[in-house]
């Protein structure tokens, strides 16, 4: 029996090895997971044998190499398409051929065609986002990001935050026209945005603040140096406002109001399109004994843009950025995860895949209940504790030596055995 029992040892010893050699060997493999060899004693078994309280175990046998999912570390890098999960919950991958393979090695990269893939060119799954940047949940598809640029938008809404000055004189004239817009003594104050035509071209739009009276405020326009209302000769207001005594929130006008921006020759040359109905809210002005500012001028309208940057947010929205400033959602990456992860079956190449062991997967979005949340521009690393492994390949070096040891001991009682007379 002792060849028997020596030699499992020596077997059991030599597949610790391989496990620590495993481990080892993929310590800077990132999204990696160690691995444990898992050992149990054999006994012989006889048909009506006793209790067995005197029974000698025959070795031992490797019952498992059992993979242990713990977090690794996240370290930074400075690619935006590296990912990194902080929790649990696996990447989802396919070739188009194979079943739906799981990843935490996130080392993601943007293929000709706009795919997003790891280095096996294996496809990440998530979910695609319509032409408005609105994710469309449910079947997880392989995500392609935009290759195209983004198609201009009209003005359509324009608001205005500022305080005029309480404590400034009336700058409406007695007589003839109601403005000079080369007279700055006609008005108080001023100041400028860029609205956009349907072509997306540029529109310099300035609205002038003049004093008609108390708490009440004319304010013309000009888009492109032409006015919005009247003539060139005698403009006229595009609406009053008027304030109560405390100088608060303007009585009227009370609700947004409708102005038309008309075509006009822009600074290059070009005519710029009308843009009729644009709504104009000035609720957020106030008339307070301070001096004129404007904390915000708002307007929904953009030109045409080009995909300048791609971003992946913590909940796995793929947000695309363009030239002109506007970004919107061009999908949303689905993780996946399981009951008994350590059923699953590692197929190389950082990926693994389910088994009846590892049960079926189920899916969300980052960050949503027990699924982890991404970090973009980040890796995990491997959770290989590689002092650890140092140390138990030294023990199981002494293991495969004691086992050997076993063997010869045996060896000489044989020898002892078959010499005597």
């Amino acid at each position: 029996m002792g060849f028997q029992q020596g030699l499992s040892g020596l077997n059991a010893a030599s597949k610790s090895l391989d496990v620590i050699g495993h481990n080892i060997a993929n310590a800077n493999t990132f999204g990696n997971k160690a691995s444990r060899a898992e050992f149990g004693d054999m006994y012989a078994n006889a048909l009506g044998g006793g209790g067995g309280a005197n029974n000698i175990g025959i070795g031992v046998n490797v019952q498992a190499v059992a993979q242990q999912f713990t977090q690794g570390n996240i370290t930074t890098t400075q690619n935006p398409m590296d990912l990194a999960i902080n929790g649990g919950g696996f990447f989802q991958v396919t070739d188009g051929k194979n079943p739906v393979m799981y990843s935490r090695n996130g080392q993601f990269k943007v293929d000709r065609e706009g795919y997003i893939i790891n280095n096996k060119r294996q496809q990440l799954l998530g979910y695609p986002a319509n032409g408005q940047g609105v994710v469309q949940p449910g079947v997880a598809t392989a995500l392609k990001l935009p290759t195209g640029g983004i198609n201009p938008q009209v003005t359509t809404k324009v608001s205005i935050e500022a305080n005029l000055d309480a404590r400034l004189a009336v700058t409406a004239p007695a007589s003839g026209p109601q403005i000079n817009f080369s007279d700055p003594k006609t008005y108080n104050n001023a100041t400028s945005m860029t609205a956009y035509d349907a072509k997306g071209q540029e529109i310099a739009v300035t609205y002038y603040f003049q004093k008609a009276g108390t708490d009440s405020w004319n304010v013309f326009a000009t888009a492109n140096g032409s006015t919005l209302a009247g003539t060139a000769a005698a403009p006229t207001p595009i609406t009053t406002v008027n304030f109560p005594p405390n100088g608060s929130a303007p009585t009227a006008p009370a609700a947004p109001f409708a102005i038309n921006i008309p075509s006009a020759t822009n600074i290059n040359g070009a005519q710029t399109m009308a843009v009729p109905g644009v709504m104009l809210d000035v609720k957020g002005m106030t008339q307070y004994g301070s001096g004129f500012t404007v904390s915000n001028v708002q307007q929904d309208g953009y030109s045409a843009g080009q995909l300048s940057s791609i971003t992946i947010e913590g909940n796995g929205i793929v947000l695309a950025r363009y030239s002109n400033g506007q970004s919107k959602p061009a999908g949303q990456i689905e993780l996946a995860t399981f009951r008994n992860p350590q059923g699953l079956q590692p197929l190389g190449d950082n990926v693994w895949g389910r088994t009846f062991a590892s049960g079926d997967p189920t899916v969300s979005t980052p960050g949503v209940g027990n699924y982890g949340s991404l970090q973009s521009g980040a890796l995990e690393e491997s959770n290989v504790d590689l002092t650890g492994e140092l140390v138990g390949m030294i023990v199981a070096q002494r293991v495969y030596q004691a086992n050997a040891q076993t063997v010869k001991t045996q060896d000489s009682v044989l020898q002892t055995l078959v010499s005597m007379r």
